[in-house]
């Protein structure tokens, strides 16, 4: 009695519908996590605007706890250059449909939105968004409590994204967050710790000239008004002390902050700043830190 022949045609038919069906399946179990995964992206994001605030508390907030708070900010673009916001109808000009989805980051790979840095790029960003989203919680009286601002800037391994927050003088930092980096594990990502993102609470921003007056040292070669770095994360820390120059510098955020310090009728050595340098030492430290340029002590 002879064998029936194999039929490789029907095999291969069997395969590819094996394939079809399992690839529909695939690519309909991720449409359908998308909005789920966009909704756990905005509520990250949301959450570490809060941590950089100071109003999140990890042991405790939920979800609902984060989109309350949230509410409390105002989401603004602002005009990097001139450090004026951006109306509706600037933002149409600019190419910004909404506001609220705007992505400073994704920005810079287009063209008419950034700008090149050329060589002058401390951060190692490569390009500068023209626009930036930063969120503004107001008081009862409608001016600025504080204002938090998405930061960027090269470390060790990668890009390290963040947020800075600045209390109602605009010079004051309240709080600093990292949410997304490639640092090394128990070295470099030790940035996220909240004891070092602690010792930024209460840092001067800029000195009575208005210039850039705080950054990241060594790890145990301490400077008044600068951050302690992070014992084995030399490189880090000075991506970090980078990003925070450049970013509170003036290609970066210091005209718009200017602004709302003069709008507010405030200046850098007014009582207010006066007031939090003087909580910051219990003794007066008169030495100067050397600045940092390009990665290197001036």
């Amino acid at each position: 009695m002879s064998k029936p022949k194999s039929n490789n045609a029907k095999t291969i038919s069997v395969a590819l519908t094996l394939c079809l069906v399992c690839s529909v399946l695939v690519s309909a179990v991720a449409v359908g996590l998308k909005p789920a995964q966009i909704e756990n992206a905005r509520l990250d994001r949301n959450k570490n605007i809060l941590v950089a605030a100071g109003m999140y508390n990890a042991e405790s907030d939920t979800a609902s706890d984060v989109a309350e708070r949230f509410k409390d900010f105002d989401v603004e673009i602002i005009d990097l250059n001139k450090g004026d916001y951006l109306d509706d109808d600037a933002l149409k000009a600019a190419g910004i449909p909404d506001r609220n989805a705007y992505d400073a980051s994704q920005a810079t790979k287009n063209q008419a939105l950034s700008e090149d840095l050329g060589n002058n790029d401390p951060a190692g960003i490569g390009r500068k968004p023209k626009y930036a989203k930063v969120y503004v919680k107001s008081d009862d009286a409608g001016n600025p409590e504080m204002v938090v601002l998405p930061i960027q800037g090269y470390g060790l391994w990668g890009t390290i994204y963040g947020f800075l927050t600045l209390e109602s003088d605009m010079n004051t930092i309240k709080g600093i967050s990292f949410y997304e980096h490639k640092e090394t594990p128990g070295l470099g990502a030790r940035i996220e710790e909240p004891e070092w993102r602690a010792q930024w609470s209460g840092i001067q921003s800029y000195d009575e000239d208005g210039n850039v007056a705080t950054g990241v040292t060594k790890a145990g070669t301490p400077k008044d008004n600068w951050v302690d770095g992070i014992s084995g994360a030399t490189l880090t820390g000075r991506g970090v002390s980078n990003m925070i120059q450049f970013w509170l510098g003036e290609q970066g955020y210091k005209p718009y902050l200017d602004k709302l310090r003069q709008d507010s009728g405030q200046t850098i050595d007014n009582a207010d700043t006066q007031a939090s340098q003087a909580t910051l030492t219990a003794e007066p430290n008169t030495e100067l830190a050397a600045p940092v340029v390009n990665g290197k002590e001036a």
